[in-house]
């Protein structure tokens, strides 16, 4: 987001925006095609009175807490993050940080939840070992990842959103924007 003005910023942003690839596993989507898909999954949570868990480190566990506020206020959802800071680390030390999530996951998702998935990168362990665990409980997954097309995160959701960027603030902000854009469009939804 390095620009030399705010206008130069703003523009290299949308730019971002509109190059968002969307898919479902290795499937190239529209990107509205997409949204649709991830709200259709979010309805279906929601009339089945089932959870969305939402996970990320850093930056992505920032927009992970923001949109939490946004699925249940507006999305009128059970959703909640996973980074909860005396349950995270208690199983980083029990378990390794690498499984943190996973264990969380694997404890609480049922068949038919769903789980938000953020990494910047696309390459984080503990990110990708909870993407497994909420397939092994028999729950959906949207994924949402930046940086080189070829972090293995880009692929491993029903939904998939990666913006092609290896900026963090870029990245993080394009995750948040199109959270943000779902939980809004959720919000008008039964």
């Amino acid at each position: 987001m390095n620009s030399a003005t705010l206008a130069a910023a703003a523009d290299r942003f949308c730019t971002l925006l509109g190059s968002v690839e969307c898919s479902a596993g290795v499937t190239p989507l529209a990107a509205d095609a997409a949204i649709d898909s991830t709200l259709g999954m979010l309805q279906a949570v929601r009339h089945r009175g089932g959870s969305v868990f939402v996970i990320g480190n850093g930056g992505s566990a920032a927009v992970a807490a923001h949109i939490q506020n946004d699925l249940v206020n507006k999305g009128r959802l059970r959703a909640q993050v996973l980074h909860e800071p005396s349950l995270m680390t208690c199983m980083s030390n029990d378990y390794g940080y690498d499984a943190a999530f996973s264990r969380l996951v694997g404890f609480y998702a049922r068949e038919g939840d769903l789980l938000i998935a953020i990494s910047s990168s696309g390459r984080s362990p503990n990110i990708l070992a909870a993407v497994e665990a909420a397939r092994s409980a028999g729950a959906s997954v949207v994924s949402l990842s930046g940086f080189g097309g070829d972090n293995p995160l880009r692929t491993l959701g029903d939904v998939n959103f990666w913006s092609p960027s290896p900026d963090y603030g870029e990245v993080e902000i394009s995750h948040l924007f199109l959270l943000h854009y779902i939980a809004d469009c959720l919000a008008d939804r039964p």
